[in-house]
């Protein structure tokens, strides 16, 4: 079966630069995926109250707005179309306009008929960060975030963060189709960051896929004083994985998204491609 991934693309306020569109087409290349490229454009609705009549040029600034929405959509859409053809995938695209709070409510909609969603990440981007936790949270597909100033090379070697939890088994499964693609499998477990019920789960997970017909390795690493998040990039980047594979911790609330320490630490300084599984 062919795997099919969505990139949601944000156009407004602040949008995804031509890099992360670029960059998650060229990731749905290595994953072998027909891709599917959906611009999130802003949908503002006219303002009819005491306000607004004091600022008469308010619907000349709403169509503003939307037209630098849509012009940015036509930008980043172009971008990975340009890509798309130099790797020869298969490549659609589609606009959704909607309320600018519900961007990423929409894109979490779209996700969940796709194998997956590749989103490109800025942390210093609110509304990149705010669509890519509501996919991540909220479409039940894992959902690979990619840096911008780290463009994916290869997928090839992965490592996995494990510490036993569902959250994480959760991962491991959602993650099979990049699994059974890749060369080398690294299994990292941070032995003092938390207690973990199992002394050995690191190298039950390991002897679990090498049975399924994995080339997998188990590798122990030591937080000490950094933090967990920045510990598990740079053990996965030494180890030579271009991605890793984690548990995204965390719920919603009224769409602020209670995250776990590790999640939280990946979103505020992501040094890789990172696959987050809910």
């Amino acid at each position: 079966m062919k795997l099919r991934a969505l990139v949601p693309l944000v156009t407004y306020p602040d949008p995804h630069t031509q890099a992360a569109a670029v960059n998650a087409t060229t990731a749905a290349g290595l994953l072998g995926a027909d891709m599917h490229a959906l611009a999130l454009e802003a949908d503002i609705p006219p303002v009819s109250n005491a306000f607004s009549r004091m600022l008469m040029n308010l619907p000349e600034m709403i169509r503003n707005a939307e037209k630098l929405s849509a012009d940015n959509g036509a930008k980043l859409l172009a971008a990975a179309k340009v890509e798309a053809e130099t790797r020869s995938l298969t490549m659609t695209t589609s606009v959704e306009r909607t309320q600018v709070a519900l961007l990423g409510e929409a894109a979490a909609r779209h996700a969940r008929y796709f194998d997956t969603a590749i989103v490109g990440w800025n942390a210093d981007n609110p509304s990149i960060r705010a669509s890519a936790e509501s996919v991540v949270f909220g479409s039940g597909r894992p959902t690979i975030l990619l840096p911008d100033q780290a463009p994916p090379s290869s997928f090839g070697r992965v490592s996995i963060a494990w510490d036993g939890t569902r959250v994480a088994a959760r991962a491991v499964s959602d993650a099979r189709f990049i699994l059974e693609r890749a060369t080398e499998i690294t299994v990292v477990t941070v032995t003092d960051e938390k207690p973990i019920q199992e002394v050995d789960a690191g190298e039950r997970l390991a002897d679990g896929l090498r049975r399924a017909g994995l080339k997998v390795a188990f590798s122990a690493a030591r937080a000490e004083d950094c933090p967990i998040a920045e510990t598990l990039q740079r053990h996965a980047a030494e180890l030579g994985s271009g991605l890793l594979i984690m548990g995204g911790y965390g719920h919603s609330r009224f769409r602020d998204f209670v995250l776990g320490g590790a999640t939280e630490g990946v979103l505020s300084d992501l040094r890789m491609p990172v696959l987050l599984s809910h």
